[in-house]
């Protein structure tokens, strides 16, 4: 991570608007009748509803999605007690950071009150407006007072972060270093610089996990909590150990575990090298861990390491807790966050770094490939799992232990809607991935020999999203494997150039032979092209040894899509082929048709691209509102050219298919804007709905036009899907990223599930 300046920092939060969280309206506001219904007169009945019903001021407020983000701002950082108002740039952080990873709406609130008892009354006070508390930067021990007495005194979930959310994702990373490393839970001793409320919290879940308190000690700024001690409160009083122990260099000896939460320096090389064997080193000082990761790596082989950096493997960072603890904890209703939700939490972090990782998470972070081992013990922010992952473990929890006053019935529904939070852009890749896993497909590959068609394998493998089967040289496939630690021993590897007999090879060059002959081909013609992977995986979709083919993602599309065409050829229905590219946008789906195939299409051409579309866009179960797009409006342009061609591919569909919404020609702002075209243009069959579906007069417009959406990063593209083939053939674009492939192969398998079985 580059480093960053003071002016970088200042003049990101000055820019533009002031600071990083803003309000946003939920509801229509643009007319008198929509202010009546939000505020007077029409709010009347929703309050008159909760006098009623308490219960429903979840139903018609913002309540149930709505966090307090509280600080009196005495243990800010690592800067320590610099007040409310310098501590609100944090407030405002984590404000931003509930929302982006969980969909969670924050009101940062700034306390100017050091008293315990008074601050707690003044968050008391203003706790019906939230659905939870979390509490932040407050420094020990009165967090631990304020905390406990909120927890007792309100009916809603109150969480001091800076305590559980930091113990919540070490606790993580503990259970899978312990794993690597072999060692049971029971019998590790741990050692702990720190004595403040994230250190004391680490500690007490650890001991909920199995940890033996009596192999526990705890340093702190004058040394061991031991029994010597007589300036201990209340708190750490309890961790004190009976061991003759005073220094923290007595301490690390023979350890397992060393948990630092302290300061910068702390520990030594020669501290390290007196640990037990395989140590867990978590050494996690703000904003520079007790011990470097390389001095401490360097000093130990077998050591296990984790810091609170993201520029070092195992970056103990909260934002892996927080967001996703509440999500569950919110949906639910619970009244508590509890210890079995905690507990619940750890262990579904735990469990996710077992997990294959997507190649778009690996790519965030500058890695090929990331796997569980001593360098990935716990998920990364990024990874875009966690938000069912951690909510729907937390969520049961509350159920389980019986403080969820909404308990959830439908847990696939509520997956769906965690995934849902995160925008359209996963509603439609769900449901494709959703309706491929219900019947999967054996989905061949020319490209066996790429690492990212490798990663892209393996997902769909997994998770049963196709049957693949690899092309290419065997022994560079396995090679790949095993250096990137994949698992796809079990997936089939076919080299045409060695992998089959001569009598198959013969019997693939007649079928082709007798497809080409009177187009130039010669039977030895035939025979050589079997040993291109194109012509052969084609040839097995042809003869039914695989349901769908997939190429295209090292070689130009016209290269890739020719033995396609020769071996599986076009539905005589239409005739024709074309590319739809599905963008992803904060407005859902919208499909672009063509940007792959057709230069310059006729009228007719321009027909058959719109059915081949609509028909695919429901098989998305879309209604499909089709545009078909020029540079003018409905004849207002009289000459030659795309205004022509499309105006007379209208009057085909609207004769042909009178049901089809479909209308044009017209510009784009008008296609997207249904209310500014139904104004102008009140004639329309699109009536005032936007378009979903563009269909472009030319190759240019449309591949252009996906281009720029891309690059901007205003949409994400799926595709190119082409239609108009006999069988499923699919042609990536160079270089697509894994995701990219995955959503290719789902798609795919889709198409190969409508193709009746012979």
């Amino acid at each position: 991570m580059p480093k960053i300046s003071r002016l970088d920092a200042l003049h990101y939060h000055e820019k533009g608007r002031p600071g990083k969280i803003e309000v946003v309206p939920t509801k229509p506001h643009n007319t008198q009748y929509d202010l009546s219904l939000a505020y007077t007169p029409g709010v009347a009945q929703p309050c008159i509803e909760i006098e009623k019903n308490p219960d429903d001021v979840y139903k018609y407020t913002a309540k149930g999605n709505l966090v307090a983000v509280i600080s009196n701002g005495t243990a800010v950082l690592g800067l320590g007690d610099i007040g409310p108002e310098a501590g609100k740039p944090v407030m405002e952080g984590k404000g931003l950071l509930f929302k982006i990873f969980a969909d969670v709406d924050v009101f940062d609130i700034e306390v100017n009150e050091k008293d315990p008892k008074k601050f707690i009354e003044v968050v008391k006070a203003i706790s019906p407006t939230f659905g939870g508390i979390n509490l932040e930067d407050i420094k020990a021990p009165e967090c631990f007072e304020i905390e406990e007495t909120l927890k007792k005194e309100l009916p809603i979930p109150v969480f001091h972060d800076d305590q559980h959310g930091t113990a919540i994702i070490s606790a993580a990373g503990l259970l899978n270093a312990l794993e690597l490393n072999g060692k049971k839970i029971e019998e590790i001793k741990v050692v702990v610089s720190g004595a403040g409320a994230a250190a004391l919290s680490c500690t007490k879940l650890y001991i909920s996990l199995g940890v033996n308190p009596g192999n526990v000690v705890i340093c702190d700024s004058k040394g061991v909590l031991n029994e010597s001690r007589t300036d201990l409160n209340k708190y750490k009083q309890e961790f004190v150990t009976k061991r003759k122990l005073d220094t923290l260099e007595e301490a690390m000896v023979g350890a397992d575990v060393f948990l630092g939460l302290s300061a910068e320096g702390l520990v030594t090389k020669k501290m390290v090298k007196s640990m037990a064997n395989d140590p867990i080193v978590f050494a996690m000082a703000n904003p520079n861990p007790e011990i470097t990761y390389e001095d401490a790596t360097s000093a130990r082989e077998d050591i296990i390491m984790a810091t609170g950096r993201s520029d070092y493997p195992n970056q103990i960072n909260n934002v892996l807790g927080f967001p996703f603890i509440f999500r569950g904890a919110l949906d639910v209703r619970a009244t508590h966050i509890n210890e079995e939700m905690k507990i619940a939490a750890a262990k579904a972090l735990a469990n996710l770094a077992k997990e294959y990782v997507p190649e778009n998470v690996a790519r965030a972070y500058n890695k090929q490939n990331i796997v569980f081992g001593k360098e990935y013990i716990i998920p990364k922010p990024l990874d875009p799992r966690l938000i069912i992952t951690v909510s729907t473990a937390v969520a049961k929890a509350a159920m389980d232990t019986g403080v969820a006053r909404k308990p959830i019935k439908n847990w696939t529904a509520y997956k769906n809607e965690l995934t849902g939070r995160m925008g359209d852009s996963n509603k439609l890749v769900m449901s494709i991935r959703t309706k491929a896993r219900q019947n999967p497909k054996r989905v061949v590959f020319a490209e066996g020999n790429d690492f990212k068609v490798l990663k892209a394998v393996q997902f769909v493998s997994r998770e049963k999203i196709a049957h693949p089967i690899l092309l290419g040289n065997e022994e560079k496939i396995k090679s790949l494997i095993k250096e990137n630690q994949l698992e796809l021993d079990h997936i089939p590897v076919i080299d045409p150039y060695s992998s089959i007999t001569e009598e198959k090879r013969h019997k693939l060059a007649k079928i082709l032979y007798e497809k080409r002959k009177r187009k130039g081909m010669t039977y030895d013609m035939a025979v050589e092209k079997t040993y291109n992977r194109d012509y052969y995986g084609a040839l097995m979709v042809e003869t039914g040894e695989a349901d769908a083919f997939i190429s295209g993602f090292s070689r130009k599309y016209a290269d890739t899509i020719r033995p396609t065409l020769q071996v599986i050829g076009v539905k005589e229905e239409f005739n024709h082929i074309a590319g739809m590219y599905i963008m992803i946008t904060k407005r859902g789906p919208i499909f672009l048709a063509d940007a792959t195939v057709n230069m310059n299409p006729s009228p007719q051409s321009l027909v058959d691209t719109t059915i081949l579309t609509a028909n695919e866009v429901k098989r998305f179960n879309i209604e499909p509102r089709i545009a078909l797009l020029s540079y003018s409006n409905f004849g207002e342009f009289k000459g030659l050219g795309s205004p022509v061609r499309v105006k007379e591919a209208v009057n085909i569909l609207h004769q042909k298919y009178p049901d089809l919404m479909v209308d044009g020609e017209m510009q784009a702002n008008y296609a997207l804007n249904g209310k500014l075209r139904y104004k102008r243009y009140p004639f329309n069959k699109l009536g005032d709905l936007d378009a979903n579906t563009l269909i472009f007069p030319n190759l240019s417009s449309g591949n252009i036009t996906y281009k720029v959406l891309q690059s901007l990063g205003a949409a994400e593209a799926i595709g190119p899907v082409l239609m108009g083939m006999k069988k499923p053939i699919h042609i990536l674009q160079r270089d697509s990223s894994v995701r990219e492939i995955i959503n290719m192969v789902a798609i795919a398998v889709v198409d190969a599930q409508s193709v009746p079985e012979e």
